[in-house]
């Protein structure tokens, strides 16, 4: 791939109340649960040992921030840089709504499907928009990487599939209806000066059984 500029760990949240209860989240805050905290901690162990992070951008979202807490507690001491990019996308009139709900208010919103790839939301944020936001937020990070840097980037399974599907030149709608980012899994990415090439995709091998 050539001279490697940087790499960047793009980590899913801990597990919430709503994650739990398969209630949509989007830009709504829930708390962590007890295994959520513990997946965090696991989480932030791992990358101490296996990374030399320089800097943790995170979601300015309250799980995302409750997960950069958690990170914290586990040793990995850097001071975090909030980054609305990074954000879930917003499910407008969804959010609060468990997949069953969805699927009888609106019969088009397939129940085993992703919300994701849905085109519009009511009262919420377009596909388009949304991977707009994020890829925008990506190309900053890129830009912004210093020689042989390592960035963690703690967000949600929506941007990490952006990101994945801008990386690997897919559509989003059609990876997001086949992959769904773990809690606190790891993606790794290395970029150099001309591409970026997905390495590990949402590495779990850290975190406690369940």
């Amino acid at each position: 791939m050539g001279f490697v500029t940087g790499r960047v760990l793009l980590v899913r949240h801990g597990e919430t109340t709503w994650n739990r209860a398969g209630r949509i989240q989007g830009w709504a805050d829930a708390s962590l649960t007890g295994e959520g905290r513990e997946q965090a901690r696991a989480v932030g162990a791992h990358l101490v040992e296996t990374h030399d992070v320089d800097r943790l951008v995170v979601s300015d979202l309250k799980r995302t921030l409750e997960t950069a807490d958690a990170l914290g507690e586990a040793g990995l001491g850097i001071e975090l840089e909030r980054a609305r990019a990074w954000r879930e996308r917003n499910f407008g009139e969804l959010q609060g709504l468990t997949r069953t709900a969805i699927a009888s208010r609106h019969p088009e919103y397939h129940r085993g499907g992703s919300l994701l790839s849905v085109r519009s939301v009511e009262g919420g944020e377009s596909l388009s928009a949304f991977e707009t936001r994020v890829r925008e937020g990506w190309e900053r990070l890129v830009d912004g990487l210093g020689g042989s840097e390592t960035v963690a980037v703690v967000t949600h399974g929506g941007p990490i599939r952006a990101v994945l599907a801008e990386v690997a030149g897919r559509d989003l709608a059609t990876l997001a209806s086949a992959f769904s980012p773990s809690n606190c899994g790891v993606t790794e990415i290395d970029v150099s000066a001309s591409e970026a090439e997905v390495l590990v995709q949402d590495d779990t091998d850290h975190l406690p059984a369940r």
